[in-house]
Protein backbone atom coordinates (compact mmCIF):
# COMPACT_ATOMS: atom_id res chain seq x y z
CA UNK A 1 0.00 0.00 0.00
CA UNK A 2 2.56 2.51 0.46
CA UNK A 3 4.52 2.18 -2.59
CA UNK A 4 0.76 2.41 -4.36
CA UNK A 5 0.26 5.97 -2.32
CA UNK A 6 3.91 7.19 -3.57
CA UNK A 7 3.44 5.92 -7.02
CA UNK A 8 -0.02 7.91 -6.83
CA UNK A 9 1.29 10.92 -5.66
CA UNK A 10 4.41 11.39 -7.96
CA UNK A 11 2.98 12.83 -10.76
CA UNK A 12 1.40 15.39 -9.11
CA UNK A 13 4.67 16.51 -7.47
CA UNK A 14 6.80 15.65 -10.52
CA UNK A 15 5.99 19.40 -11.50
CA UNK A 16 8.61 20.53 -8.72
CA UNK A 17 11.65 18.22 -9.94
CA UNK A 18 14.73 19.84 -11.44
CA UNK A 19 15.82 18.45 -14.91
CA UNK A 20 18.66 15.41 -13.99
CA UNK A 21 20.93 17.10 -16.21
CA UNK A 22 21.79 20.85 -16.32
CA UNK A 23 19.96 22.40 -19.19
CA UNK A 24 22.15 23.21 -22.27
CA UNK A 25 22.04 24.76 -25.68
CA UNK A 26 25.91 24.53 -26.36
CA UNK A 27 28.59 22.45 -25.80
CA UNK A 28 31.60 23.86 -24.29
CA UNK A 29 33.04 24.68 -27.81
CA UNK A 30 29.84 26.90 -28.37
CA UNK A 31 28.17 24.00 -31.21
CA UNK A 32 24.75 22.56 -30.34
CA UNK A 33 24.49 20.58 -27.54
CA UNK A 34 23.65 17.04 -28.40
CA UNK A 35 20.05 15.93 -28.05
CA UNK A 36 16.92 17.75 -27.41
CA UNK A 37 18.67 18.76 -23.48
CA UNK A 38 16.96 21.84 -23.62
CA UNK A 39 13.59 20.67 -23.88
CA UNK A 40 10.42 23.19 -23.44
CA UNK A 41 12.88 26.27 -22.97
CA UNK A 42 12.74 28.54 -26.24
CA UNK A 43 16.01 29.77 -27.93
CA UNK A 44 16.69 33.40 -27.12
CA UNK A 45 15.97 35.71 -30.06
CA UNK A 46 19.45 36.85 -31.93
CA UNK A 47 18.69 40.52 -30.61
CA UNK A 48 18.67 39.41 -27.09
CA UNK A 49 21.82 37.20 -27.40
CA UNK A 50 23.84 40.05 -28.92
CA UNK A 51 22.78 42.19 -26.09
CA UNK A 52 24.02 39.29 -23.77
CA UNK A 53 27.48 39.28 -25.61
CA UNK A 54 28.04 43.07 -25.55
CA UNK A 55 26.83 43.04 -21.82
CA UNK A 56 29.02 40.40 -20.94
CA UNK A 57 32.50 41.98 -22.84
CA UNK A 58 31.90 44.77 -21.06
CA UNK A 59 31.36 43.67 -18.02
CA UNK A 60 34.42 41.30 -17.81
CA UNK A 61 36.13 44.24 -18.51
CA UNK A 62 34.70 45.98 -16.11
CA UNK A 63 35.30 43.18 -13.68
CA UNK A 64 39.64 42.78 -14.57
CA UNK A 65 39.88 46.96 -13.92
CA UNK A 66 37.99 46.95 -10.72
CA UNK A 67 40.44 43.85 -9.88
CA UNK A 68 43.55 46.04 -10.95
CA UNK A 69 41.89 49.35 -8.80
CA UNK A 70 41.66 46.93 -6.19
CA UNK A 71 45.55 46.02 -6.15
CA UNK A 72 46.31 49.37 -6.54
CA UNK A 73 44.49 50.38 -3.22
CA UNK A 74 41.63 52.51 -4.81
CA UNK A 75 39.38 49.53 -3.40
CA UNK A 76 39.26 48.11 0.03
CA UNK A 77 38.31 44.39 -1.71
CA UNK A 78 36.97 43.24 -4.94
CA UNK A 79 35.19 39.59 -5.14
CA UNK A 80 35.11 38.80 -9.11
CA UNK A 81 32.98 37.27 -10.50
CA UNK A 82 34.97 36.37 -13.85
CA UNK A 83 33.57 33.35 -15.15
CA UNK A 84 29.78 33.48 -14.38
CA UNK A 85 28.92 36.48 -16.65
CA UNK A 86 26.14 34.57 -18.24
CA UNK A 87 24.35 34.40 -15.23
CA UNK A 88 25.39 37.96 -14.14
CA UNK A 89 24.20 39.43 -17.16
CA UNK A 90 21.34 36.71 -17.72
CA UNK A 91 19.60 37.96 -14.41
CA UNK A 92 19.75 41.36 -15.55
CA UNK A 93 18.23 40.91 -18.62
CA UNK A 94 15.41 38.53 -17.81
CA UNK A 95 14.24 41.44 -15.55
CA UNK A 96 12.01 44.35 -16.15
CA UNK A 97 12.79 47.76 -15.18
CA UNK A 98 10.19 47.70 -13.12
CA UNK A 99 11.31 44.46 -11.36
CA UNK A 100 13.76 44.21 -8.52
CA UNK A 101 17.16 42.91 -8.25
CA UNK A 102 18.72 41.51 -5.10
CA UNK A 103 22.20 41.02 -5.09
CA UNK A 104 25.20 39.66 -3.20
CA UNK A 105 28.59 41.56 -2.52
CA UNK A 106 30.03 39.62 -5.67
CA UNK A 107 27.22 40.55 -8.15
CA UNK A 108 29.01 44.09 -9.23
CA UNK A 109 28.64 42.68 -12.59
CA UNK A 110 25.65 42.45 -12.85
CA UNK A 111 24.80 46.19 -11.11
CA UNK A 112 26.44 47.43 -14.19
CA UNK A 113 24.64 45.15 -16.60
CA UNK A 114 21.80 46.79 -15.60
CA UNK A 115 22.99 50.22 -15.79
CA UNK A 116 24.06 51.47 -12.60
CA UNK A 117 26.66 53.94 -12.52
CA UNK A 118 29.87 51.88 -11.80
CA UNK A 119 31.50 54.63 -9.35
CA UNK A 120 28.32 53.96 -7.33
CA UNK A 121 28.02 50.52 -7.73
CA UNK A 122 31.52 50.28 -6.17
CA UNK A 123 30.99 52.87 -3.26
CA UNK A 124 30.55 49.74 -1.36
CA UNK A 125 33.35 47.94 -2.16
CA UNK A 126 35.37 51.41 -1.89
CA UNK A 127 34.49 51.51 1.95
CA UNK A 128 33.51 54.62 1.37
CA UNK A 129 29.23 54.32 2.15
CA UNK A 130 27.08 51.47 2.53
CA UNK A 131 25.78 51.61 -1.10
CA UNK A 132 26.46 54.22 -3.41
CA UNK A 133 23.56 53.69 -5.56
CA UNK A 134 19.30 54.78 -4.65
CA UNK A 135 17.76 50.97 -4.62
CA UNK A 136 14.37 52.71 -5.06
CA UNK A 137 15.11 54.15 -8.56
CA UNK A 138 17.45 51.88 -9.84
CA UNK A 139 14.69 48.51 -8.23
CA UNK A 140 18.16 47.32 -7.16
CA UNK A 141 18.71 46.48 -3.40
CA UNK A 142 22.14 46.99 -1.54
CA UNK A 143 24.42 44.92 -2.31
CA UNK A 144 24.71 41.89 0.56
CA UNK A 145 27.39 40.49 1.92
CA UNK A 146 26.02 38.58 4.81
CA UNK A 147 25.17 35.13 3.07
CA UNK A 148 21.58 35.14 1.93
CA UNK A 149 19.97 38.03 4.21
CA UNK A 150 18.49 39.36 1.34
CA UNK A 151 17.00 36.41 0.49
CA UNK A 152 14.00 37.18 3.01
CA UNK A 153 13.80 40.56 1.87
CA UNK A 154 13.57 39.95 -2.14
CA UNK A 155 10.22 37.61 -1.09
CA UNK A 156 8.87 40.13 1.32
CA UNK A 157 8.71 42.70 -1.70
CA UNK A 158 7.48 40.65 -4.31
CA UNK A 159 4.39 39.54 -2.05
CA UNK A 160 4.41 42.66 -1.44
CA UNK A 161 4.17 44.03 -4.95
CA UNK A 162 1.54 41.19 -5.53
CA UNK A 163 -0.93 42.59 -2.59
CA UNK A 164 -0.41 45.92 -4.47
CA UNK A 165 -1.70 44.46 -7.72
CA UNK A 166 1.15 44.91 -9.35
CA UNK A 167 3.19 42.68 -11.59
CA UNK A 168 6.77 42.99 -9.98
CA UNK A 169 8.97 40.26 -9.90
CA UNK A 170 12.11 39.75 -7.44
CA UNK A 171 15.16 37.96 -8.61
CA UNK A 172 17.47 37.25 -5.64
CA UNK A 173 20.89 36.05 -6.60
CA UNK A 174 22.73 33.60 -3.96
CA UNK A 175 25.71 31.36 -3.85
CA UNK A 176 26.34 28.10 -2.72
CA UNK A 177 27.79 28.80 0.16
CA UNK A 178 24.04 30.69 0.73
CA UNK A 179 22.14 27.74 0.53
CA UNK A 180 23.60 26.46 4.25
CA UNK A 181 21.68 29.98 5.70
CA UNK A 182 18.68 29.67 7.73
CA UNK A 183 17.48 32.71 5.68
CA UNK A 184 17.84 30.82 2.37
CA UNK A 185 15.72 28.29 3.56
CA UNK A 186 13.21 30.71 5.57
CA UNK A 187 12.61 32.37 2.48
CA UNK A 188 12.10 29.28 0.04
CA UNK A 189 9.10 28.65 2.41
CA UNK A 190 7.89 32.00 2.95
CA UNK A 191 7.94 32.48 -0.93
CA UNK A 192 6.27 28.95 -1.51
CA UNK A 193 3.93 29.72 1.29
CA UNK A 194 2.41 32.79 0.06
CA UNK A 195 3.16 32.36 -3.56
CA UNK A 196 5.32 34.95 -3.90
CA UNK A 197 6.50 36.33 -7.46
CA UNK A 198 10.16 35.68 -6.80
CA UNK A 199 13.23 33.95 -8.65
CA UNK A 200 16.09 32.51 -6.50
CA UNK A 201 19.25 31.98 -8.57
CA UNK A 202 21.65 30.30 -7.12
CA UNK A 203 24.94 30.67 -8.67
CA UNK A 204 27.25 27.56 -7.72
CA UNK A 205 30.42 28.41 -8.25
CA UNK A 206 31.84 25.16 -6.38
CA UNK A 207 33.01 26.85 -3.38
CA UNK A 208 31.73 28.85 -0.38
CA UNK A 209 35.38 31.07 -0.64
CA UNK A 210 37.35 27.44 0.16
CA UNK A 211 35.06 25.05 1.51
CA UNK A 212 33.78 22.70 -1.52
CA UNK A 213 30.15 21.97 -2.50
CA UNK A 214 30.54 18.13 -0.86
CA UNK A 215 31.15 19.79 2.57
CA UNK A 216 28.23 21.77 2.41
CA UNK A 217 25.42 19.41 1.32
CA UNK A 218 24.74 15.83 0.41
CA UNK A 219 21.42 16.53 -1.50
CA UNK A 220 21.51 15.68 -4.90
CA UNK A 221 21.69 19.31 -6.53
CA UNK A 222 21.01 22.56 -4.96
CA UNK A 223 17.88 22.76 -7.26
CA UNK A 224 16.58 20.08 -5.34
CA UNK A 225 16.56 21.91 -1.96
CA UNK A 226 13.75 23.86 -3.70
CA UNK A 227 11.30 20.94 -4.10
CA UNK A 228 10.87 20.07 -0.34
CA UNK A 229 9.35 23.80 -0.09
CA UNK A 230 7.00 22.70 -2.78
CA UNK A 231 9.55 25.78 -5.25
CA UNK A 232 9.83 24.53 -8.73
CA UNK A 233 13.46 24.44 -9.11
CA UNK A 234 15.71 23.56 -12.06
CA UNK A 235 19.56 23.52 -12.85
CA UNK A 236 20.93 25.01 -15.71
CA UNK A 237 24.50 24.99 -17.10
CA UNK A 238 25.72 28.51 -16.00
CA UNK A 239 28.47 28.40 -18.50
CA UNK A 240 25.79 28.25 -21.06
CA UNK A 241 24.07 31.55 -22.07
CA UNK A 242 21.69 30.62 -23.87
CA UNK A 243 20.61 28.49 -21.53
CA UNK A 244 20.94 31.20 -18.67
CA UNK A 245 18.58 33.57 -20.60
CA UNK A 246 16.05 30.73 -21.74
CA UNK A 247 15.72 29.38 -17.88
CA UNK A 248 15.65 32.63 -16.18
CA UNK A 249 13.15 34.30 -18.61
CA UNK A 250 10.56 31.69 -18.27
CA UNK A 251 11.17 31.51 -14.27
CA UNK A 252 10.90 35.18 -14.13
CA UNK A 253 7.45 35.21 -16.70
CA UNK A 254 5.97 32.22 -14.77
CA UNK A 255 6.49 33.90 -11.15
CA UNK A 256 4.71 36.86 -12.85
CA UNK A 257 1.67 35.32 -14.21
CA UNK A 258 1.31 33.69 -10.91
CA UNK A 259 3.39 30.62 -11.43
CA UNK A 260 4.92 31.05 -7.77
CA UNK A 261 9.05 31.09 -6.84
CA UNK A 262 11.13 29.48 -8.76
CA UNK A 263 14.51 28.28 -7.74
CA UNK A 264 17.30 28.19 -10.87
CA UNK A 265 20.60 26.58 -9.94
CA UNK A 266 23.15 27.63 -12.50
CA UNK A 267 26.22 25.53 -12.40
CA UNK A 268 29.57 27.60 -12.94
CA UNK A 269 32.62 28.31 -11.54
CA UNK A 270 34.48 31.26 -9.93
CA UNK A 271 37.97 31.80 -11.63
CA UNK A 272 39.50 34.43 -10.07
CA UNK A 273 40.21 33.96 -6.29
CA UNK A 274 37.29 34.44 -3.46
CA UNK A 275 38.72 38.12 -2.91
CA UNK A 276 41.88 39.77 -3.16
CA UNK A 277 42.55 38.62 0.02
CA UNK A 278 42.24 35.04 -0.53
CA UNK A 279 44.83 32.31 -2.13
CA UNK A 280 42.88 30.17 -3.67
CA UNK A 281 46.14 27.78 -4.29
CA UNK A 282 45.73 26.26 -0.59
CA UNK A 283 42.24 24.83 -1.80
CA UNK A 284 42.32 23.87 -5.77
CA UNK A 285 44.79 23.10 -8.30
CA UNK A 286 45.79 24.74 -10.98
CA UNK A 287 44.39 22.07 -13.63
CA UNK A 288 40.93 23.12 -12.14
CA UNK A 289 40.72 26.49 -13.17
CA UNK A 290 42.64 25.56 -16.44
CA UNK A 291 39.54 23.20 -17.02
CA UNK A 292 36.86 25.59 -16.46
CA UNK A 293 38.40 28.14 -18.21
CA UNK A 294 38.02 26.31 -21.52
CA UNK A 295 34.17 26.69 -21.15
CA UNK A 296 34.08 29.89 -21.27
CA UNK A 297 30.88 31.61 -21.43
CA UNK A 298 31.83 34.28 -23.90
CA UNK A 299 33.65 32.50 -26.34
CA UNK A 300 31.06 30.30 -26.58
CA UNK A 301 28.63 32.50 -27.15
CA UNK A 302 30.88 34.42 -29.55
CA UNK A 303 30.90 30.93 -31.26
CA UNK A 304 27.81 30.01 -31.79
CA UNK A 305 26.92 33.82 -32.79
CA UNK A 306 29.27 33.58 -35.78
CA UNK A 307 27.98 29.88 -37.00
CA UNK A 308 25.07 31.52 -37.20
CA UNK A 309 25.97 34.74 -39.23
CA UNK A 310 24.69 36.65 -36.51
CA UNK A 311 28.22 37.79 -35.12
CA UNK A 312 30.63 39.65 -37.22
CA UNK A 313 35.02 40.63 -36.98
CA UNK A 314 33.37 44.32 -36.64
CA UNK A 315 30.70 43.60 -33.85
CA UNK A 316 33.32 41.73 -31.54
CA UNK A 317 35.75 44.81 -32.00
CA UNK A 318 33.13 46.95 -31.67
CA UNK A 319 31.86 45.39 -28.17
CA UNK A 320 35.88 45.06 -26.80
CA UNK A 321 36.72 48.63 -27.64
CA UNK A 322 33.48 49.62 -25.53
CA UNK A 323 34.89 47.62 -23.07
CA UNK A 324 37.88 49.32 -23.22
CA UNK A 325 36.32 52.67 -22.81
CA UNK A 326 34.48 51.86 -19.95
CA UNK A 327 36.89 50.46 -18.19
CA UNK A 328 39.14 53.65 -19.13
CA UNK A 329 36.38 55.57 -17.56
CA UNK A 330 35.90 54.04 -14.04
CA UNK A 331 40.03 53.92 -13.86
CA UNK A 332 40.11 57.56 -14.33
CA UNK A 333 37.18 58.26 -12.01
CA UNK A 334 38.18 56.16 -9.04
CA UNK A 335 41.80 58.06 -9.33
CA UNK A 336 39.88 60.90 -8.03
CA UNK A 337 39.81 60.66 -3.79
CA UNK A 338 36.55 60.05 -2.47
CA UNK A 339 35.39 62.78 -0.19
CA UNK A 340 33.00 62.29 2.58
CA UNK A 341 30.85 64.44 5.20
CA UNK A 342 31.48 63.19 8.83
CA UNK A 343 27.91 64.45 9.28
CA UNK A 344 26.36 61.19 7.34
CA UNK A 345 27.58 59.11 9.81
CA UNK A 346 23.87 60.17 11.37
CA UNK A 347 22.32 60.07 7.91
CA UNK A 348 19.56 57.21 6.81
CA UNK A 349 19.85 55.34 10.16
CA UNK A 350 16.44 56.36 11.06
CA UNK A 351 13.79 58.05 9.45
CA UNK A 352 13.37 60.37 11.83
CA UNK A 353 16.31 60.91 14.15
CA UNK A 354 16.43 59.22 18.42
CA UNK A 355 17.08 62.24 20.75
CA UNK A 356 20.36 60.47 21.51
CA UNK A 357 21.59 60.96 17.56
CA UNK A 358 20.90 64.54 17.61
CA UNK A 359 22.42 64.80 20.18
CA UNK A 360 25.63 62.82 19.15
CA UNK A 361 25.39 64.99 15.59
CA UNK A 362 25.32 68.01 17.98
CA UNK A 363 28.47 66.84 19.50
CA UNK A 364 30.24 66.09 16.37
CA UNK A 365 29.06 69.48 14.77
CA UNK A 366 31.13 71.07 17.40
CA UNK A 367 34.10 69.28 17.75
CA UNK A 368 34.47 70.24 13.47
CA UNK A 369 33.83 73.77 14.60
CA UNK A 370 36.60 73.43 17.25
Amino acid sequence: MPAATSAAAAPADAHLLPSAEPIRFLDDDGGPAPGDAHGRYERPSTELLRRAYDAMVLGRRFDAQATALTKQGRLAVYPSSRGQEAGEIGAVLALRETDWLFPTYRDTMALIGRGIDPVEALTLLRGSWHCGYDPMATRTAPQCTPLATHAPHAVGVAYAARRRGEDTVALVIVGDGGTSEGDFHEALNFAAVFHAPVVFLVQNNGYAISVPLSRQTAAPSLAHKGVGYGVRSERVDGNDPLAMLAVLTEAVESARAGGGPVLVEAHTYRVEPHTNADDDSRYRDHDEVEAWKRRDPIARLEAHLRSRDELTDDDVAAAREAGEAFASRVRERLSEEATGDPADLFAHVYAEPTPQLREQAGWLAEELAR
